[in-house]
């Protein structure tokens, strides 16, 4: 390995931390329900559980520690840009495939003006994989559009491409192969992201400040929800995505994340190191590799390159799923590309750091059905031995703990709780003390808005689990999902919408209620947080959709808007009122404006 990449001792430290906290976790919950089994008897069943809790709870533990470990400490000092350095040559490419135009241009109208306010000299390249003829020249249209508002002939490029190869990945492989030879450093975009001129312009001073630094990936936050769910994700990636993250960048070091957008990276290292293999066979395992980032910042990293995360670079923003289905989409192909992951751990050369990255992937969707087989061998124990005595009767719960083996299994079930409580409890009381709740509203509304997402994700939880569970079980079975078009702007669900999604959870939450109601019913009432939002999947499904005021889950973009944003909201209400039919218009607008497929130069 590249000892650039050798982790530094504060590395070192919060790696072994972490484990070490995760190790702990996991063997005492595994203690304290093996002791509360052993009062009756230890089976196998009992054994079973007690390797399933040690799995979960150490996958908890490690999520947890990720907050405990970037609580503490300084924000990295800003490296501020040599204005006597000529900046290297950089351009800014937004894959798009199948988005809307109008939307999709404007926010590129918008990033080219707070670009060039900030003194940044970059190009833009549009490189677009749709495939449909009638969408394809919606876009031709739109970006003649964007010529006009910006004048960009020569530095704003549209390219469209005759075969979508390995789509995104391929799409900026494509380009890196045709055109990258012209620039030094690539802002790597989504179609739904925007990012201030100022933070490219800091992302270009790191690039320059450190040879070595092969990739700089940003913590983009969420912008533009409007519904309950939507407004609640947006609140959490603000308020507690920067100290995970920190904790993150802290542990990873120098073999840190890519996520595919609002990153840059160093050209030359990407061509050098990034060309991605097509795995053998048939997908879901074989095929193109969906989770390529991933995958390209661990290519980087085996060919010595520094791949970081920053939080602190402010401007970066993107768009997040609005409803329940959306996100269950998006995570059935990032599913389907984490377990191809396990294709790629014994790959040559990688540094162990990025094979145990690519286990927690793998972990991250296979950690629901671990969960599920837990209550299942729970349930199956439970049946198939003679009734145990740490079940306390109803009216007995609260009262009082009747023996040994209830209070273990209650302090399992707190313990278990607490792992993902906690972090975030401990998140909020460290933004009180710095008084980072100012942007969220005030102390009083950040508490209410963090225990309202607390109390939400609860709820959701359950549903998540199977989504999760369903979709590893369908790749696993060999169904392979492909890479759905975005459905970007999905927003409200009606009732029926809710129970066409969600009736199957319902009927799996009533036949596990009922069963244990009618084989085990002192069990039921342990299974209600489980159950209970499983029978109303289709109401929360629906309810969380709906449009949600602005008293709770305040973020500070919305009190200081970003230039940036509120350029985009203008350029696209004023195109939105003038936008006609491009099969009217495109051909004269492209022609007047010469704004055919025009290519970046070579």
């Amino acid at each position: 390995m590249n000892s650039n990449l050798a982790p530094d001792a504060v590395t070192r430290l919060c790696r072994a931390l972490a484990l070490t906290f995760a190790l702990i976790a996991a063997v005492t919950a595994s203690i304290l329900m093996a002791e509360a089994a052993a009062r009756d008897g230890f089976g196998i069943w009992d054994a079973v559980r007690s390797g399933l809790i040690f799995l979960t709870t150490a996958w908890l533990a490690w999520g947890a520690s990720l907050a405990l470990i970037g609580a503490p400490g300084r924000e990295r000092q800003k490296v501020q840009p040599d204005l006597a350095i000529p900046q290297p040559r950089t351009v800014i490419l937004v894959p798009i495939c199948n988005e809307d135009p109008l939307t999709t241009f404007a926010r590129i109208a918008a990033i080219d003006r707070s670009v060039t306010e900030a003194g940044v000299a970059a190009d833009i390249a549009v490189l677009s994989d749709t495939r449909d003829t009638a969408s394809a020249q919606r876009e031709r249209f739109a970006f003649a559009r964007l010529l006009r508002e910006t004048d960009g002939e020569g530095r704003i490029f549209y390219r469209r491409r005759s075969q979508n190869t390995g789509r995104k990945a391929g799409n900026i492989e494509d380009f890196v192969r045709t055109s990258g030879s012209a620039y030094d450093l690539a802002v790597i975009l989504d179609a739904d992201s925007l990012m201030e001129g100022t933070a490219i312009r800091q992302m270009i001073a790191r690039m320059q400040a450190d040879p070595e630094l092969g990739l700089l990936q940003t913590l983009p936050k969420i912008v533009g929800a409007h519904s309950f769910f939507g407004r609640a994700l947006q609140f959490a990636a603000s308020f507690h995505g920067p100290i995970f993250t920190r904790g993150l960048a802290r542990m990873q070091g120098a073999t840190g994340p890519f996520w595919g957008h609002n990153a840059i990276v160093r050209v030359r290292a990407f061509a050098e190191s990034c060309g991605l293999p097509e795995l053998s066979g048939r997908p879901p395992f074989g095929g193109h590799i969906l989770s390529h980032d991933y995958v390209e910042a661990a290519l980087l990293a085996r060919a010595g390159w520094k791949v970081e995360v920053d939080q602190t670079i402010a401007g970066s923003f993107e768009e997040g799923p609005e409803n329940v289905l959306s996100f269950a989409r998006r995570d059935r192909r990032w599913c389907q590309g984490n377990l191809q992951h396990a294709r790629l751990l014994l790959a040559p050369g990688l540094t162990v750091w990025s094979r145990f990255v690519f286990l927690q992937n793998i972990t991250a969707y296979v950690v629901s059905l671990l969960w599920a087989a837990f209550l299942i061998a729970s349930f199956i124990g439970t049946v198939t031995a003679p009734p145990p005595d740490y079940f306390p009767e109803p009216h007995q719960l609260f009262p009082v703990f009747p023996n040994t083996s209830t209070r273990e299994i209650t302090m399992l079930a707190f313990g278990v709780v607490g792992l993902l409580v906690i972090p975030k409890l401990t998140i909020l009381t460290g933004a009180i003390w710095s008084r980072r709740v100012a942007g969220f509203g005030g102390a009083t509304r950040a508490v209410f808005s963090v225990m309202a997402e607390i109390f939400l994700t609860t709820l959701l939880a359950p549903l998540m689990l199977l989504y999760h569970s369903r979709a590893v079980l369908q790749v696993l079975s060999g169904q392979d999902g492909g890479w759905p078009a975005n459905q970007r702007g999905e927003g409200l669900l009606t009732l029926a919408d809710g129970w066409r999604a969600g009736r199957w959870i319902t009927l799996i939450g009533a036949t596990a209620m009922a069963a244990v109601e009618w084989i085990a019913p002192d069990l039921t009432i342990w299974l209600l947080p489980v159950g209970l939002p499983m029978l109303i999947a289709p109401l929360l499904i629906s309810w969380t959709s709906r449009p949600l005021t602005h008293a709770l889950f305040v973020v500070p973009e919305e009190g200081s808007l970003s230039p940036v944003i509120a350029t985009y909201h203008d350029v696209e209400s004023r195109w939105s009122v003038t936008w006609c039919d491009p099969d009217e218009d495109a051909t004269a607008g492209a022609g007047r404006q010469g704004a055919g497929d025009a290519h970046v130069p070579a």
